[in-house]
């Protein structure tokens, strides 16, 4: 198991076969996949499916989805991280998107914002990238916020699949001025 990022409270670690439960916890809540096309899962086959894809693109890719670890109990929390999009999106592809889901009970709490942080430290200081983005539904209040103080800005709003969506990004220069600020 390949360990890539600690914070205070979390580790992020590659997502694993026995992720399995949690991961299951996680997209099967209707409520998690409200602002993500409303289709949560419904077996446990269909996450063995999306792990696999995970854990392909870290073969592929070098980076895929990394799995939140509560370090206090070693709950499974959610995934954050960061993934190359190969295909089109708003104009873009061979980007970096940056992205977190958790589990509806570890809402509230910060530990998107820690997660989406420490993913963005490691996009620039670790893989050397030169610009992440993130996309969210305009109507997904929390995920703004937490991009916005992350120090991502909106760029523009484009349609995905029918839904007004914000296009996120912050390039390497804004990263390491807002990292000096702090």
């Amino acid at each position: 198991m390949k360990i890539y990022v600690e914070t205070e409270r979390l580790i992020l670690r590659e997502i694993l076969p026995t992720d399995i439960e949690g991961f299951f916890e996680l997209d099967s809540d209707p409520e998690v996949h409200r602002y993500l096309g409303n289709t949560p899962v419904k077996s446990k086959e269909q996450i063995v499916e999306v792990i696999n894809l995970i854990r392909q693109q870290y073969i592929d890719n070098g980076i895929g989805r990394w799995a939140i670890i509560d370090k206090a109990n070693n709950d499974f929390i959610g995934w954050a991280g960061l993934k190359l999009v190969t295909e089109e999106t708003n104009n873009h592809n061979n980007y970096y998107d940056l992205g977190y889901r958790l589990v509806k009970r570890y809402w509230g709490k910060g530990i998107a914002t820690e997660a989406a942080s420490a993913s963005l430290k490691y996009a620039f200081d670790k893989l050397d990238v030169e610009q992440v983005y993130a996309i969210v539904d305009c109507e997904n209040d929390g995920s703004n916020k937490i991009l916005k103080k992350v120090g991502l800005h909106c760029v523009e709003t484009f349609d995905l699949d029918g839904i007004p969506h914000h296009w996120y990004a912050i390039d390497r220069t804004t990263y390491n001025t807002k990292k000096l600020s702090h």
